[in-house]
């Protein structure tokens, strides 16, 4: 079935004119609340919940990551982590607005780049992200790590990735690899149609038992692949149709500081579980990205999965059950 996200998006106005886009499902009086942000070339969209969350007395939150849709970029000179503290933080006293920083159950999680934010919450300062006290857990589905300490993140790195985001664009001046990424993507002038054909082609791709679980879980929500492939190009489209700024902030961010060393969190910031999920078939974001936070979050656990990149979509029922159990 297909919903269109500008029917359920909410906007809400921040500081210095900026706007921030969200949806929501599940019970939204609820005071236990799943906040997850997505990936790349993709908006926050609820509208797809999985019946684990459903089933459970949770508010679930997807946001639009600054510079993405329908999202504001971060104000000029301010550090990215430091939007994304204040921005969370105004999005959940929107939400809860006599919770004063506090009162609710808070689950944070993100799929690929959207780790990056999820863990810049988990590590953050409580004076910069109140609602830090609140966290229970954090779910990091094909995680990337701090290339700033993880010094050997280069090791399982892709060729293109190796360009993109690893030492090549960060060490050539004024972000000029990314801007020239930009461009290229930018004159194939991308349309529904276009992305769908390249979503198709990488589901091509996978092996016939990848395939065939794939089939079998889009059936089970009632559609096939091609819908989903519909459905992944329409958001590929969306996020970048009023700016390229998410894009392009991506890599420094992963060579910036995101406000903590993962080997240097305090005990109470120790206290939530964190479950990674990671695939050895995974060429974006490598097993062992996933093995580098398990070694240095003190409370953190592996589950591997079976599938390359996209193995995400179609295990996330099983993934999001198991880290929800205690959950009624």
């Amino acid at each position: 079935m297909h919903i269109d996200i500008g029917s359920l998006e909410r906007l809400i106005p921040l500081r210095n004119g900026r706007t921030l886009a969200y949806t929501e499902a599940g019970n939204l009086s609820s005071k236990t609340v799943v906040l997850h942000f997505h990936g790349l070339f993709t908006v926050g969209d609820a509208s797809r919940t999985s019946p684990a969350i459903l089933s459970k007395n949770i508010h679930f939150v997807m946001p639009t990551l600054p510079g993405w849709g329908n999202t504001s970029p971060p104000p000029p000179s301010t550090l990215y982590h430091d939007c994304i503290t204040s921005d969370m933080t105004a999005l959940l006293s929107h939400l809860y607005p006599n919770s004063n920083g506090s009162g609710i159950k808070l689950y944070i999680g993100g799929s690929s780049f959207g780790t990056v934010p999820a863990q810049i919450l988990y590590g953050a300062p409580y004076d910069k992200f109140p609602f830090g006290r609140c966290i229970s857990d954090v779910l990091l589905c094909a995680a990337l790590s701090p290339f700033r300490y993880h010094k050997d993140y280069t090791k399982s790195m892709a060729w293109p990735y190796y360009v993109v985001v690893g030492p090549v664009s960060h060490y050539i001046p004024f972000n000029l690899v990314t801007h020239l990424v930009k461009f290229m993507l930018a004159r194939q002038e991308v349309t529904v149609e276009s992305a769908e054909a390249g979503f198709r082609e990488h589901f091509n791709k996978m092996d016939k038992a990848e395939r065939e679980v794939f089939a079998s879980w889009c059936e089970g929500r009632g559609s096939g692949p091609e819908d989903m492939a519909r459905y992944l190009a329409e958001h590929r489209v969306k996020s970048t149709s009023k700016s390229w700024e998410g894009f392009l902030l991506m890599p420094p961010l992963l060579h910036s500081d995101w406000g903590f060393r993962p080997d240097a969190l305090d005990e109470e910031h120790s206290r939530p579980r964190v479950l990674l999920t990671a695939s050895k078939d995974d060429n974006i974001c490598p097993m062992a990205y996933a093995h580098y936070l398990a070694a240095n979050y003190k409370n953190a656990r592996i589950r591997n999965v079976h599938g390359g990149h996209l193995s995400m979509v179609y295990q996330m029922d099983d993934v999001w059950a198991e880290f929800l159990a205690d959950e009624q």
